[in-house]
């Protein structure tokens, strides 16, 4: 019961900061340290991972309309081209890292999936956003359609940063790329949550695949819960965000992604002596 009680813990930092631009990584990692779940090292690097498909299932609930490109009029089911274009480029960005998950994933995690490391991407893109923010101008891109093939690769190398570097937050990532790139808040966090689709189920797919599914029953009924919490976070999560960037802009998340990487740093300094 109390593997329980912290898998929902859990499935809450996980709902709350896969969408805000903090690193979920980073809370996961704290979070472990305080609430450490009673399970293997191989359960818990693939359940970290595919715990994000209960947070995934709610920005295709909640964007239904805007993502599935099949639609009924007049009692036909016609295909809606302009979703069609925007699953292409979805797919654009997404190859960047597609490529380096698949190839380089345990690679680049032996190397940076550190306490050091995650400080420090906490903390750089956490100055980014401030920075950015700061001199940002009027935005060119104002609308999903009017996005560019070219504009979404750049953003999904964006997004390559973070398949490498653990703590830069994906999330992060992306919506600072697409910001550079002249791209406004409520389009680059939208497009930012169509991004996390097929990267979220292509990697928890391979986290799977590995782990064989080999799943005692505890181990299930940890990772469903974990997911059900995630989804239900989620949900609220996301329309706040949305919500909130109508009024505001991200520099708040650049301060408190500073004070957690330095959080992070102090943790490492004691734990190292």
């Amino acid at each position: 019961m109390l593997e329980i009680i912290k898998a929902i813990f859990f499935g809450i930092v996980e709902g709350i900061t896969e969408w805000l631009p903090i690193s979920s990584t980073g809370h996961m990692i704290l979070l472990n340290e305080l609430v450490k779940l009673d399970v293997s090292k191989d359960f818990y690097d693939m359940f970290q991972v595919v715990i994000q498909l209960g947070a995934i299932m709610a920005v295709v609930i909640l964007f239904w309309r805007q993502i599935f490109p099949l639609k009924k009029e007049n009692g036909k089911i016609k295909i809606d081209r302009n979703i069609m274009l925007l699953w292409g480029k979805i797919l654009v960005a997404c190859v960047p890292a597609a490529i380096v998950g698949v190839l380089f994933d345990e690679f680049f995690e032996k190397l940076f999936y550190n306490y050091v490391c995650v400080a420090l991407a906490l903390i750089i893109f956490g100055i980014l956003f401030i920075v950015i923010e700061n001199k940002k101008k009027k935005s060119k891109i104002n609308s999903l359609a009017e996005l560019t093939y070219n504009t979404v690769l750049l953003i999904g190398i964006f997004q390559l940063i973070a398949a490498i570097f653990p703590g830069t937050s994906r999330s992060g990532a992306t919506i600072v790329g697409a910001l550079l790139l002249g791209v406004s808040r409520t389009v680059a966090a939208e497009f930012t949550f169509f991004l996390a689709i097929p990267v979220m189920f292509g990697a928890s797919l391979l986290k799977l695949i590995k782990f064989s599914f080999a799943f005692s029953g505890m181990e299930l009924a940890i990772l469903l819960v974990g997911m059900v919490v995630a989804f239900i976070t989620s949900m609220f999560i996301i329309k706040f965000l949305m919500n909130y960037i109508k009024k505001h802009d991200f520099k708040v998340f650049g301060w408190y992604r500073i004070v957690l990487g330095i959080i992070v740093l102090v943790y490492a300094f004691f734990q190292a002596l």
